[in-house]
């Protein structure tokens, strides 16, 4: 290809009308092409970026469930096996109304590097349905996700492909999926991760993405003299990633002053501290309700429909979804100068926010780097499970630390920048690339 709008030209014509995967792929191309021309000649030669594009699978299928009226419901599931160069896929599932080809596709495609990433033998994949969990009877649930299973049980296994949970996808979920998994195999395997500690899961692995972004933060911002404690910290979502960097947050010694939902976002100046996350935890883990009641209970202001980009803050770290802060947004935090922002979901920023904040090369910590944390701790799981061992509370956050340590090494080593400055997308994503391509060269023509 002559240049990288010629080689995104023929990834949108071939895979039209999935524009988060464009974004996905535009965004390692534009940060890897320079680099290949100058560096990466063998790669070009062996056609690594043009496969890398293309998943090595792709599985669609009909999920029919009954729900509690007794009326059949239809859904549609995926699973993506995009890259198994370096291990078995591994990626998580998605059970939300949004889930389409595109978005799976961008999630799979991140992945690849994001495992690369943590040193460990993963491939990259992703997987889930459009079916949205949110008032669904517990009955219901396990019916789908049993349905579900039924199929995706064909295409995995501890070898060859290991999902996890996300969006939609709690203990709850992969507890009914592995039950429907360990019928129909008659195998007791580390198969999905995310699992009850009590039956083959990890400690730390519900905590692993929100404990891993923050500290990658801490690493950022070790290299201007700097840390996190004494810092004001806004946070998007009230999910799993988002509790967990708050609880991590506190701990250090930062004040976390936002959270948010689907309906909009509370903001208490005095930072939600330990008791009061407790609080949101079980407002929103058991009793599934909207963050409102939090600012009803605590007499603090809440933003209907709107997100928390324009409450001033030195670390803002987005926990919800793609593409939930834009370039108005990213404006909004350098005004208030902000000095760190770190993706704690996937592509949660436009491709206009990120090209802003790194013009101003202020502390930017892309998701295939700093959301690692979770499928680093999947990878420990798998390692566990292997073992038919349990490892305690401690090694696991302390190989979970040394993993995100070395993950900002790797994009320091690859993505310093002429004047000193860091750039994390470039460096994340060479570092990413150069495992998974030396692999596919060693490999052949696959």
């Amino acid at each position: 290809m002559t240049s990288a709008e010629a080689f995104m030209d023929r990834v949108r014509s071939r895979d039209p009308n999935e524009p988060e995967f464009h974004q996905a792929v535009a965004e390692v191309v534009e940060s890897l092409w320079p680099w290949l021309h100058r560096e990466g000649q063998r790669y070009l030669d062996a056609q690594i970026l043009e496969r890398l594009v293309e998943p090595e699978r792709v599985v669609s299928f009909r999920i029919a469930w009954v729900d509690d009226a007794g009326k059949i419901q239809v859904n549609r599931g995926y699973r993506i096996q995009m890259n198994g160069a370096i291990g078995p896929y591994k990626g998580g599932l998605r059970f939300h109304p949004t889930v389409t080809l595109s978005v799976l596709k961008f999630l799979a495609f991140e992945q690849v590097f994001k495992n690369s990433l943590t040193t460990l033998a993963m491939g990259g994949g992703k997987g889930g349905a459009d079916f949205d969990p949110k008032r669904k009877s517990d009955a219901e649930v396990m019916r789908f996700c049993q349905s579900f299973m039924t199929e995706l049980q064909r295409h995995i296994g501890p070898d060859t492909d290991v999902p996890a949970g996300d969006i939609g996808v709690g203990g709850r979920e992969i507890g009914y999926m592995f039950g429907q998994y360990r019928r129909l195999r008659h195998r007791f395997d580390g198969v999905l991760t995310g699992k009850g500690p009590e039956w083959g899961g990890s400690l730390i692995r519900p905590e692993a993405t929100g404990y891993g972004a923050i500290y990658f933060a801490q690493e950022m911002l070790a290299t201007q003299g700097q840390r996190i404690q004494d810092k004001t910290v806004i946070i998007s979502g009230s999910g799993n990633v988002a509790q967990f960097a708050a609880e991590k947050c506190i701990a250090l010694g930062a004040k976390v002053v936002t959270m948010s939902d689907s309906s909009g976002f509370i903001h208490d100046p005095a930072g939600i501290d330990s008791e009061k996350l407790a609080w949101i935890m079980e407002l929103k883990n058991v009793r599934r309700e909207r963050l409102k009641e939090y600012a009803e209970h605590f007499g603090v202001e809440y933003y209907p429909g709107q997100r928390p980009w324009a409450i001033p803050c030195h670390v803002a770290v987005p926990c919800a979804t793609q593409n939930e802060l834009d370039s108005d947004d990213a404006k909004q935090l350098l005004d208030n100068h902000c000095m760190c922002v770190v993706e704690g979901a996937n592509m949660p920023l436009t491709t206009k926010a990120v090209a802003q904040l790194q013009s101003h090369k202020i502390l930017f910590g892309p998701g295939k780097a700093a959301n690692a944390g979770g499928v680093a701790t999947s990878g420990l799981e798998m390692a566990q499970n292997s073992q038919r061992m349990y490892w305690s509370r401690e090694r696991v956050d302390g190989e979970l630390h040394t993993i995100m340590r070395k993950i900002h090494a790797a994009c320091c080593e690859h993505g310093q920048r002429p004047d000193g400055s860091i750039d994390y997308v470039a460096g994340a994503n060479i570092a990413g690339f150069i495992k998974v391509a030396n692999a596919m060269l060693a490999q052949g023509c696959l």
